[in-house]
Order: structure tokens, then C-alpha cells, then sequence
């Protein structure tokens, strides 16, 4: 009885622990589209009474859970919500959760190079500290193209952005000028142009020319946001421009990819970078050193280039980052051409007296705080200190001989600093979740501008005469601007959004100096000279609104549109400028407008993708050139608001792996097909000078065509393009002929083949590019000032050949 006791006691005992054991329940939570894990998502069990996030691995544990049915519910940014039941019976459960994303856009772009990638996507719509949801965006990933990038060719890189306006008048990519949508491409300063989210312009607002383009072979991204980027970047009716400079290798210590490029007319560019991550500490660095003789005479360049950025990690959260970079060139200009003279021999030149100098130093810092998974900040503070200097003969009449008189010298020098801060926050109204971002900018800039005469001789010496009558101005451009954003994503449902935005902007903007009108004898000598001193301020504020939509009625469809107000100010060279065939208008006045765009693409961009829109642009107060006559009867350019434009068109791009979508069982084995379309419609509806209603808008070519293929086997590809633009003005007169400047006139209607090839083996790996396959002559600028006056011929055929190496 005794030993029954006894026995009967240890059951029981055994039963009752193992009844209150403690188990562990754990789980990995995942992006159900990219099967990527996911990190910083809360796991609740059993509807709140215990909480769990995922780490960087993307796993969550609950431990000292006793036996039963248990409810795991998450959230995590960007992502729908989800619901499973887990059981535990006597031994420890690991789940997995896979989620499906909230806002239907596409997973992390990992700058890889495979056969199936387009190099091309688009936003998602929330991505790092922006708000994308809802507009035009695009997104080039230049690793993954097979094109021309020692030379920077914009045609080629750009070739699958709806509707860009290119200018193509020097082959070594020193400067990028793009346009669109009846936008001056003129050292693309109608877009906010920036590095790694901060402004590399001369000025932002004042003047906001970029003489500065990133290397491509450094860029990880190209992002472009059109219109609607006025409420978190900026005013500007282009858009965005933000260069994404490559990250850091987290894997290895140091990593080394060096190339090496030669190609026709003396090109030579020599490309390093260094990159890697030791402890908290990351860092990538490149110095590129480009030269050549150009395809026409007196083209000379010689340019270097350097970048650095260290980035340290205090935590998981928080991430404190420096970079800078240096950037100098000088380039030797050939003058530009009257029609007459392009028509006999594009290639000469009659100019071997100018020169165009750039340097230009832009230090950066960033914070990155992420608060909790629903919040976020950032800061930068970003700064600038340059110069452009042009020096040479440039005579209204383009081609006079050259007299080997004093040259023309103008001198820019800019100091400008900035900061900017963003707070994004992820909250739920009801059971719907909303993104709102909220930031504020200063901007503080101080720029010299000054004129005159330069020395007699050929050289690039950029000093003026020792003649106290030889400045012709000397201005001062202080200026100071505050703006403040605020965006918010609303959901209704599963498959609608509403993103209202609002941006407020002060701008003040000051001329201070003087300008000067000289006078000389039959033989040039300076008789006199008058000076005007002259003071002016133009402080003004305003709000701007937009509001942008979309349907996703499928995971693969996305139906969007965007209605934003945009703004531009007036430049400094709006302001005042020593010109003597220019003058400009006293009443001139800030542009203003909207732009509007609805459209329906494809939110998958492996196999296929697509993107078919229509916009409408209404640009008031347009600034443009007029040619009158003064009392002389002398052909004079008058710069001054031209009139209301209406812009409005359709931009259709489509690109497909057609092998792969038909026989998806050979992987090695790639054919992309893209066509991208833009139909334009351009009209002066308002004016107040004769002659200009009805006009077509300047720098509008009615048919923009680019289509290509690329052929892919293993590790062997081959690309081919082909690009057209119809006839396009350079005036709201719509001038055909030149005249004896040639800086307006008709841009006759051309097409460019172009062709390049990559082959990667091990560590290295082989590019070579035939840019203008057919050699043709064609011209896509009329210069008013430099580097002319008069038509810039673009490069004939050329080729190129690159050999990388990776360690």
C-alpha cells in the first residue's frame, strides 16, 4: 500500500509539471512578394497582452508560454496587417509570417545586375524620408543598363524617361541639360537637382543651374518625380533630380573597382572607388579623372572629380553620416555656328580664345533617427562653395573673325548653405494606417556676379584688365529662403489613397552693385564709361497645394494622378546682365502655373513594365527671348515675361523581357523590348507681344521617340537604341532662320542610333559603346550666350571601350 502511495504521489507530480511547462514561441516575419525579412514590425500575441518586434534577421520570440492555442497579430510600415493562430503541444513552435504590402508598391531596388532587370523602376510610396504615393515617378538604376556611362550620354542613360528634352552639345558629360515638357533644358535648371537628397545647384533658387553632374559610374539611383515634387523638394515646375551616390559594401572591409575608358577625339577616363564597412564605421569613396580633345576643334577638357562619405552607426536607430565632394574642370569652347556655316562644315570653329572654368566643393552632413517603428526624423545640413568662370570673344554677329581683342570675362562665385529636417510618422485613423511627413527648410545664400574685360591672349586666364572702366557690373546676390511641408497619405479601403500636400515658401532676394555702360572710338579704345549703381529687394511669400490619387484595382495595376501648383523665381540673370545684343525687361515677374497628370502603370517591373499618362501644364508669366529692333534699327533680344503656355500631351513607355515572358525555362536567356512615346501639344494662349499667340512653345518637339533592344545571354549583353525628335523653336516667335547670331531658329527634326555591348567574366568585365552610329550632323541647342552664341553641333560617331576590374 505504502509503494502504491508513493507511486500514485510521482504521477501526479510529473503530470502537473509538464501540464504548467513553459514553451517558446518564435517566427520570422517576411515581405510575402520579395520573401526579404522584415525588421522593426510588432508582433502582438493574444490581442495585445504581450508584444514583440522583429529584429534585423526579421525574427520575433515570446518565451515561458504554457501549452494552448495562441493569436499572433502584426503591423509593420508599408504592410497590411495579419492575423495567424499558433498551437503549442508539449514542445517549442516556430512560425512564419508572411505579409503582404499595404501599399501595393515594390519591394527594396537591390542594385544587382541581372539578366531580367530593366535598370529602370519606379518609386515606392514611401520610400526613405519621401512621399511618392500617387505621382509620376522614375527611378534609373545605371549598373544595370548597358550604355555609355564614362561619357555620362544622357540620351542613353535617360532613354526610358517619358519625354526629356535633351541637350547634346559636348561628349564628355561634363554638364547634364535636361528639360521636358516645354522646360528649357539649359543646365537642367528647371528641376531641383540634388546628391543624396540635397541641393548641388548654384543656387537654388536665385540660380539654379547645376554646372556639377555626378560620375554615373558612381550613381547608385537617378530618382525623378515630375511636377508634384514642388511640395517636399521644391517650387520648380520640372520636378525632381536627385542623384543617389552608391553605398558603402557592409559586407567586406574594402572592396576596389577600378575602370579605365578610351575612346575617339582623345577621350580617356580613369574611374576608382573604394568601399567598405569595419565595426560601426562604413565609408565609399571614388576619384575619377576624365580629358579629352573633342569632336571639334578647340574642345579640349580636362576634369577630375572626388567624393568621399563616412558613415557611422551609433545604434540600430540612429546614423550619422558626412560627405563631400570636389569637382574641377576646364574645357576649352569652340564657339557656336550660324545655319550657313553648320551647313558647310559642322565640325569647324572659329573661336580658339574661350574658356569655361568650374570648381565646385559641396560638404554634407545627415542624421538619421528612426524614433520607433512609426517614426522617424532626419536632418541635413549641406553647404556650397564654388565658382564658373567664362572668358572669351563672343560678338553678336557668330561669325566674325576673331580680332584678338580683349575678351568678354564673367566670373560667378557662390557661397551657400542649408538645412533641411523631415519627420515621418506611420499612424492608423480607425483600422486604416496613414503616412504623414512634415519638414521645414532654410536657405542661406550669399553670390557675387561680376563682368568686364579680360586679357588679349589665347590662354585661359581668367583676370581682368587693369582698367577701373574695364567692369561692366559687379553685383552682389544675397538671398534668403524658408519653407515649410507637410504630405499625408489617407487610405479609403484596400485600394484607394488620397495624398493632400501643402507647401509654404519665403523668398528674399536682394541685387546689390552696379552696372556700367561703355563707349569707344572706331578703334575700339574706351572713350567712357558710366556707372549705374543700383539697389533692389523682392521679398514674397506664398502657399502652394496639391493633391495626388490612386486606385490600385489589382496588386499588378496602379491608377494615379497628381494636380500640384508649381512656382519659379526670378534668377540673377533675369535680374541684370551686360549683354550688348540682350536686354531685359524692368517689369519682369516670378512664373507661375500648375501641372496635372493622370495615368495607369504596372507595379511590377521584372518581366514587364509600364507606364501610360497624360499631363496638362499651365505655365503664366512665362520668361523667354523676343527679337525687336532698337531705334538704331539694331536686332536686339528682349528677355521678359512672354505670355500664358498651355503644354499638355501623352508619354507612353512600355518595356518587356519578351523571351522571358514566352519561355521563362531558359533564365540565361533574355530579349527586352522598350518603346517610350511622348505626343506633345504646345500653345502661347495669352500674350502681350505681337505675333506670339497661337505660337507653338519653345523647346517642344511635337514627336519625342526612344525605342531600343537588349539582347541578354548569361553574362554577355548587347544593347541597341534608337532616339527622334521632331522639329522643335527655340523662340515664342517661332523663328526659322538664325540670322547672323543664330541663337534662335528653328532645331530641325533628327534621329541617333547608338549601340553597346558588355561582357562580365570573373573579376572583370568588358564595355564597349558606338555612340551616332550613322554619323549623323545634327545640332539640339541654339546657345544665346556660352559657350556661343549661335548652333552648338553635337558629336558624330564615336566609340568607346571600358575594362573594369573588382577586388
Amino acid at each position: 500500500m505504502t509503494r502504491f502511495t508513493v507511486f500514485s504521489f510521482l504521477i501526479s507530480v510529473l503530470v502537473a509539471t509538464t501540464g504548467f511547462a513553459q514553451y517558446q514561441l518564435s517566427g520570422t516575419v517576411l515581405d510575402q512578394q520579395a520573401s526579404v525579412r522584415l525588421s522593426g514590425c510588432t508582433v502582438y500575441l493574444n490581442d495585445g497582452k504581450r508584444t514583440a518586434t522583429t529584429d534585423s534577421l526579421g525574427t520575433f520570440v515570446f518565451t515561458n508560454l504554457p501549452n494552448g492555442s495562441y493569436t499572433l497579430q502584426t503591423t509593420c510600415p508599408d504592410f497590411k496587417a495579419a492575423r495567424i493562430t499558433a498551437a503549442i503541444d508539449g514542445i517549442d513552435r516556430v512560425v512564419t509570417i508572411a505579409l503582404a504590402s499595404r501599399l501595393e508598391t515594390l519591394s527594396e531596388v537591390t542594385v544587382t545586375d541581372k539578366q531580367a532587370d530593366f535598370g529602370f523602376t519606379r518609386m515606392r510610396g514611401v520610400e526613405g524620408m519621401g512621399i511618392y504615393e500617387g505621382k509620376k515617378s522614375e527611378v534609373i538604376i545605371p549598373e544595370q543598363l548597358v550604355a555609355n556611362l564614362s561619357t555620362n550620354n544622357a540620351r542613353q542613360i535617360y532613354a526610358r524617361v517619358a519625354g526629356l528634352n535633351i541637350w547634346e552639345n559636348e561628349g564628355a558629360g561634363l554638364q547634364l541639360s535636361i528639360g521636358g515638357r516645354g522646360l528649357d533644358p539649359n543646365r537642367s535648371s528647371n528641376f531641383n537637382v540634388r546628391q543624396n537628397g540635397y541641393d548641388i545647384s548654384a543656387d537654388a533658387l536665385g540660380y539654379p543651374e547645376s554646372y556639377y553632374t555626378p560620375p554615373i559610374e558612381a550613381v547608385g539611383r537617378i530618382q525623378i518625380v515630375r511636377g508634384a515634387a514642388s511640395l517636399q523638394y521644391g517650387t520648380q515646375f520640372g520636378g525632381l533630380l536627385n542623384f543617389v551616390m552608391k553605398k558603402p559594401d557592409t559586407e567586406r572591409a574594402f572592396s576596389l573597382t577600378a575602370r579605365q575608358t578610351i575612346g575617339s577625339f582623345g577621350f580617356y577616363n580613369a574611374f576608382t572607388s573604394a568601399s567598405g564597412t569595419v565595426g560601426k564605421l562604413s565609408y565609399y569613396t571614388f576619384f575619377q579623372y576624365k580629358k579629352g580633345d573633342g569632336w571639334r576643334p578647340n574642345s579640349h577638357f580636362t576634369n577630375y572629380t572626388a567624393y568621399a562619405d563616412l558613415d557611422y552607426r551609433f545604434s540600430e536607430k540612429t546614423t550619422v553620416g558626412f560627405d563631400i565632394t570636389q569637382m574641377y574642370y576646364l574645357a576649352q569652347q569652340p564657339g557656336g555656328l550660324t545655319d550657313a556655316m553648320f551647313a558647310d562644315n559642322p565640325r569647324q570653329s572659329n573661336r580658339e580664345r574661350n574658356w569655361f572654368a568650374v570648381n565646385w566643393t559641396m560638404p554634407a552632413l545627415h542624421l538619421d533617427h528612426k524614433i520607433n517603428t512609426n517614426n522617424e526624423v532626419n536632418l541635413r545640413v549641406f553647404g556650397l562653395n564654388a565658382y564658373r568662370y567664362s572668358l572669351g570673344f563672343r560678338p553678336n554677329r557668330v561669325a566674325s573673325v576673331d580680332d584678338n581683342s580683349e575678351r568678354d570675362l564673367i566670373k560667378g562665385n557662390f557661397t551657400n548653405w542649408g538645412a533641411e529636417a523631415r519627420y515621418l510618422k506611420r499612424y492608423y485613423l480607425g483600422k486604416q494606417q496613414a503616412v504623414l511627413l512634415v519638414g521645414s527648410r532654410y536657405y542661406h545664400g550669399f553670390n557675387q556676379s561680376t563682368q568686364g574685360l579680360g586679357s588679349t591672349g589665347k590662354d585661359a586666364d581668367f583676370r581682368y584688365i587693369n582698367d577701373p572702366n574695364a567692369i561692366s557690373y559687379d553685383y552682389r546676390f544675397p538671398n534668403r529662403n524658408l519653407a515649410l511641408f507637410a504630405e499625408n497619405i489617407l487610405y479609403i479601403g484596400e485600394k484607394l489613397s488620397f495624398t493632400p500636400g501643402l507647401r509654404y515658401e519665403y523668398i528674399y532676394t536682394t541685387a546689390d552693385g552696379f552696372y556700367g555702360t561703355t563707349t569707344r572710338d572706331l578703334a575700339g579704345n574706351i572713350i567712357s564709361s558710366v556707372r549705374t549703381n543700383e539697389f533692389r529687394t523682392n521679398g514674397r511669400a506664398f502657399l502652394l497645394g496639391g493633391l495626388g490619387i490612386s486606385f490600385k484595382p489589382t496588386t499588378q495595376l496602379d491608377i494615379y494622378g497628381n494636380l500640384s501648383q508649381n512656382y519659379r523665381s526670378i534668377t540673377f540673370s533675369d535680374m541684370r546682365i551686360a549683354n550688348p545684343s540682350q536686354v531685359i525687361d524692368p517689369n519682369l515677374q516670378d512664373e507661375k502655373g500648375y501641372s496635372f497628370d493622370l495615368g495607369i502603370r504596372s507595379t511590377q517591373t521584372t518581366l514587364y513594365n509600364f507606364d501610360v499618362s497624360a499631363f496638362y501644364l499651365r505655365y503664366n508669366n512665362r520668361i523667354g527671348e523676343v527679337q525687336f529692333y532698337d531705334q538704331n534699327d539694331r536686332i536686339l533680344r528682349r528677355r521678359g515675361n512672354i505670355g500664358q503656355a498651355a503644354i499638355m500631351g501623352l508619354e507612353t513607355y512600355v518595356e518587356a523581357d519578351l523571351i522571358q515572358l514566352t519561355n521563362p525555362a531558359t533564365p540565361t536567356l533574355s530579349g527586352v523590348l522598350f518603346t517610350n512615346v511622348a505626343l506633345i501639344n504646345s500653345t502661347y494662349r495669352a500674350s502681350e507681344i505681337a505675333g506670339v499667340v497661337g505660337n507653338q512653345v519653345e523647346f517642344v518637339p511635337t514627336v519625342n521617340l526612344k525605342s531600343g533592344v537588349r539582347i541578354g545571354y548569361k553574362n554577355l549583353k548587347a544593347s541597341f537604341q534608337y532616339t527622334y525628335l521632331s522639329d522643335q523653336f527655340t523662340d515664342a516667335t517661332n523663328a526659322r532662320d538664325g540670322g547672323v547670331s543664330a541663337v534662335i531658329g528653328l532645331i530641325p527634326a533628327y534621329s541617333i542610333m547608338d549601340a553597346s555591348l558588355s561582357y562580365q567574366f570573373s573579376r572583370f568585365r568588358l564595355e564597349g559603346s558606338v555612340n551616332n552610329l550613322a554619323n549623323k550632323a545634327y545640332y539640339t541647342r541654339r546657345a544665346t550666350g556660352y559657350p556661343g552664341p549661335g548652333i552648338l553641333p553635337s558629336d558624330g560617331r564615336g566609340i568607346y571601350l571600358t575594362v573594369q576590374m573588382k577586388l
